[in-house]
């Protein structure tokens, strides 16, 4: 079996068999997103790994809006990259990097219809891969409506990430309580103990850019 095979396993713990996939994909993600959680942008590229990692285990647990999720991970981590270390001068905070400002409630309804509109669509989607592309997809989409919830909104999350919208650390909580919710259900513990861990960093988050906004 090789590395990318969710059935390859590192070790077991407490009966659970971990996989390569999800531990390093898992511990990946985690420190990225306490990086994120400190405005700290090594985040994007610990990022970089995590998503090629889980694009694999993804795939090969039938959560396809979550495969396909990766890929936009993976461009926005390297837009994110570039984005916190180029910002316009009247962008820049005291590190010249970007600074946090805050969305206007014209954008909270727009991207709250976005998700709305997202989800059904790409749910309806998900729910038939497997008979539109039954080579590539042989086993249908688990939990089509809720896995496409949490990747339209975690595209949401992500762009008000990259532009450093305060906002994007309450969207991140109500998508990791749901996500934690779906790999639970899929048996992927390792990863739903780190969404509900996610949780927690993301109220850290929002304390911690919400502090950096009042004091710039």
């Amino acid at each position: 079996m090789s590395f990318f095979d969710h059935q390859a396993i590192f070790f077991s713990v407490l009966g659970y068999p971990m996989s390569y996939l999800e531990f390093f994909g898992t511990i990946a993600g985690a420190v990225a997103v306490f990086l994120s959680a400190k405005a700290n942008v090594w985040s994007w590229p610990l990022g970089i790994i995590n998503v090629i990692l889980f694009f694999f285990l993804f795939y090969q647990v039938q959560l396809y809006p979550d495969m396909f999720l990766q890929v936009f991970f993976f461009i926005t981590n390297l837009l994110g990259w570039y984005r916190w270390l180029h910002p316009r001068k009247e962008e820049e905070d005291g590190k010249k990097q970007l600074k946090i400002t805050r969305l206007t409630l014209a954008w909270w309804i727009a991207f709250g219809l976005v998700g709305i509109i997202g989800t059904i669509v790409f749910g309806q989607v998900a729910q038939n891969l497997n008979s539109m592309f039954p080579l590539l997809f042989s086993q249908p989409s688990a939990f089509p409506y809720a896995d496409s919830f949490v990747t339209i909104m975690s595209i949401v999350a992500t762009y008000l990430m990259v532009q450093k919208k305060l906002e994007c650390w309450l969207v991140w909580i109500l998508v990791d309580a749901v996500a934690c919710g779906l790999y639970f259900s899929k048996g992927i513990l390792f990863v739903g103990i780190e969404y509900v861990v996610f949780c927690f960093i993301a109220a850290f988050g929002f304390w911690y850019w919400l502090k950096e906004f009042r004091e710039a």
